[in-house]
């Protein structure tokens, strides 16, 4: 099988002989420009020539938002790490498509969310019987838990898990665009315009959304 190693990353399957394409041919002015002074909009771009550059600092860019963000929504390491590969691979597939009415960031966003979403209604069997897992290293806390550790001690600490692990239960129970809503507002730091977007959806249905999801959390505490 053929693979390609990105960054530390393996992807394997057909994956080599779409790296290999030759760009011979096709020139932009931007071609000698260093890949790194670039917006995320211009690697996009060259991204869609196949670029292998331009898609090797995006990666780069994103590697971690990728995976938070899938963290956030799966609550696994390895599934969130799967996520964000394939949604790499979907990136270099795609890249063309992205026509710049976003920014590429919600347009990401929105690949890492659906593929988050596609995978739980393909894994829900498994959800079913198992329950959300602690983090099982640093990097797989979320922005929250960073916080708390960065911030607490160690008795406010644990007091504090005890409280995200609740809000986890309560949050995997959500419906997928609930969850996706709040995870981008609360993971993402986004703008009601930008998680509407990344989410296909108006603003004030991201709004519902947002509001649904945040009153599902109070009346579990209320209730607790």
């Amino acid at each position: 099988m053929a693979s390609c190693v990105i960054l530390g990353w393996t992807f394997a399957g057909e994956v080599e002989p779409v790296f290999a394409r030759s760009t011979a041919g096709w020139e932009d002015p931007r071609k000698d420009a260093p890949r790194v002074d670039l917006s995320d909009e211009a690697l996009c771009e060259l991204v869609a020539s196949k670029d292998d550059d331009a898609f090797a600092v995006l990666v780069e860019r994103y590697r971690e938002r990728s995976y938070r963000l899938a963290w956030s929504m799966l609550g696994d390491a390895e599934a969130a790490r799967d996520v964000s590969q394939e949604a790499f691979l979907r990136l270099f597939e795609v890249a063309g498509r992205f026509d710049g009415r976003s920014r590429f960031s919600t347009w990401f966003h929105r690949i890492v969310v659906n593929l988050s979403i596609d995978h739980r209604r393909r894994e829900r069997w498994w959800w079913k019987l198992s329950r959300r897992r602690p983090p099982e290293d640093p990097g797989d806390e979320t922005e929250l838990e960073r916080q708390i550790s960065d911030s607490a001690g160690p008795e406010e600490r644990a007091a504090s898990r005890e409280v995200l692990l609740r809000v986890r239960e309560v949050i995997d129970r959500l419906p997928p665009q609930q969850r996706a809503a709040l995870v981008l507002q609360l993971e993402e730091d986004l703008p009601t315009r930008e998680i509407a977007a990344a989410l296909g959806c108006t603003e004030s249905t991201a709004r519902v959304h947002l509001h649904r999801a945040l009153t599902t959390l109070k009346r579990a505490f209320r209730g607790a």
